[in-house]
């Protein structure tokens, strides 16, 4: 069944009609050669199945380790950049209480991240912390030589062997990785590491529903089938229905990007969503920003951000549309008590529970922006649950995939950001590199 509902509503007022038309005919195109694999970077499409085709013995697999490390751990480091950390931090803090650190006698390990940059303070942070915990390692990264996760390997690896030795250890590192090559890969083979394979045809930022994303989420306590279950929900839904959600986001988005609107803003209105905007940010932007086009993906945490960013958003340039998460029913249920003395004036909202007063902010925003030139589309969801996740990843995935298409770009590659990783290894002094970091070096005098 479909959880996840799109309202265009507020956003075709701004576009031609007849344009929006054509171009929600051209993303049933696309969504044909997406589906027969014809289209750009075809050898990048192994997600697109992976719902439906996600193997059982792997499932149950995923879930025996997750509570081994359960059982010895009562932290797992995560280490990986982009792709191979944000899908499975936004689903993990998306269900996950929002103080779970906090409480006594928590079951699931707490999941933490290293290697997503290169801060040397959060990093000597972190082994401050290994040093008081038992913990394990799930490390990601298909080449095994990603600068950022490699650093943070080498310095989590040796405070793990000479916490625990080098065999203990070996049973506490778990590498996700290449099938058959890499540094990574070759490590895990001579060590002796648990490993999971990250499928040749599955790019990082579409790899939340593989071991990427799963094995950290299992962990966390939460349930992958689920999470399968619902992706596969979508699946069927974008394979069969020419009117499916994600082929209406595309075709609406590329529709303002071509009036003009170049920005897209995805608002949510749950703190907890936070991670899920920056998961859609780092798909988008690298997904569609090539050959000097493409929208640029941005992210606010409304209602906090209406004391900031809000002012922008009304009244600045008019280049932005927002798409918004709405969440029908939180998890939770809290009113707002009477006070008799009512020195802030808010009785009037005494009895109504917190999720109304947000909501009421939400619709109240939408029709602010609106009249100010900021077209809106809704996305809509019953709840936060596993299941609706699996649909939610799934239809962001989908519709980027086609958005890419439709733009005239290969949505699965990525090549830009190549540069700045060969300008840092010149200054660095990497061998091979001396004669570019000597230009670089007078270029910065």
């Amino acid at each position: 069944m479909n959880k996840i509902k799109i309202d265009i509503s507020q956003a075709l007022p701004f576009i031609n009609a007849e344009a929006f038309h054509e171009l929600e005919r051209e993303a049933e195109k696309q969504r044909n050669i997406l589906i027969a694999g014809t289209g750009k970077g075809n050898d990048f499409l192994g997600w697109l199945r992976l719902p439906s085709d996600f193997r059982e013995d792997l499932l149950l697999r995923i879930k025996q380790d997750a509570e081994k490390i359960a059982s010895g751990s009562g932290l797992l480091v995560v280490i990986g950049i982009g792709g191979s950390y944000l899908g499975a931090r936004a689903v993990i803090d998306a269900l996950e209480h929002s103080f779970k650190s906090l409480l006594p006698g928590k079951k699931a390990p707490l999941i933490i991240y290293a290697g997503h940059h290169l801060g040397e303070d959060y990093h000597a942070s972190l082994l401050e912390v290994l040093d008081q915990y038992d913990y394990s390692v799930a490390v990601i990264s298909k080449s095994g030589t990603t600068t950022e996760p490699a650093v943070a390997f080498r310095i989590i690896r040796d405070h793990l062997e000479k916490k625990y030795g080098k065999k203990q250890s070996a049973d506490r590192i778990y590498a996700i990785t290449d099938a058959s090559r890499g540094a990574l890969k070759t490590l895990a083979d001579r060590e002796g590491y648990p490993s999971y394979i990250i499928p040749d045809d599955v790019g990082g930022r579409y790899s939340v529903l593989t071991p990427v994303g799963l094995l950290p989420i299992a962990a966390a306590g939460f349930d992958i089938s689920r999470i399968i279950a619902g992706a596969r929900e979508m699946q069927e839904i974008c394979f069969s229905d020419a009117g499916n959600p994600a082929s209406t986001y595309a075709a609406i988005r590329n529709a303002l990007y071509n009036s003009g609107k170049k920005i897209e803003i995805l608002v949510n209105y749950q703190p907890n969503l936070h991670y899920v905007t920056e998961w859609w940010k780092q798909l988008y932007g690298e997904s569609e920003g090539k050959e000097n086009k493409g929208i640029f993906p941005a992210g606010v945490g409304f209602t906090s951000d209406l004391h900031s960013m809000g002012q922008y958003i009304q009244e600045g340039l008019r280049i932005l549309f927002e798409t918004v998460i709405s969440v029908d029913e939180p998890n939770s249920k809290l009113v707002v008590p009477t006070d008799a003395l009512n020195m802030d004036g808010l009785n009037f909202i005494a009895g109504k529970r917190i999720s109304e007063i947000n909501h009421m902010a939400s619709l109240g925003t939408m029709l602010a922006h609106g009249d100010g030139g900021v077209p809106n589309i809704r996305i809509t969801v019953p709840c936060i649950d596993e299941e609706v996740l699996g649909q939610l990843i799934y239809f962001f995935e989908f519709a980027c995939a086609i958005s890419g298409y439709l733009l005239g770009v290969n949505p699965f590659d990525q090549p830009g950001v190549e540069a700045y990783k060969r300008n840092m290894f010149a200054l660095l002094g990497k061998p091979g590199f001396e004669a570019e970091g000597e230009i670089l070096r007078k270029k910065l005098i």
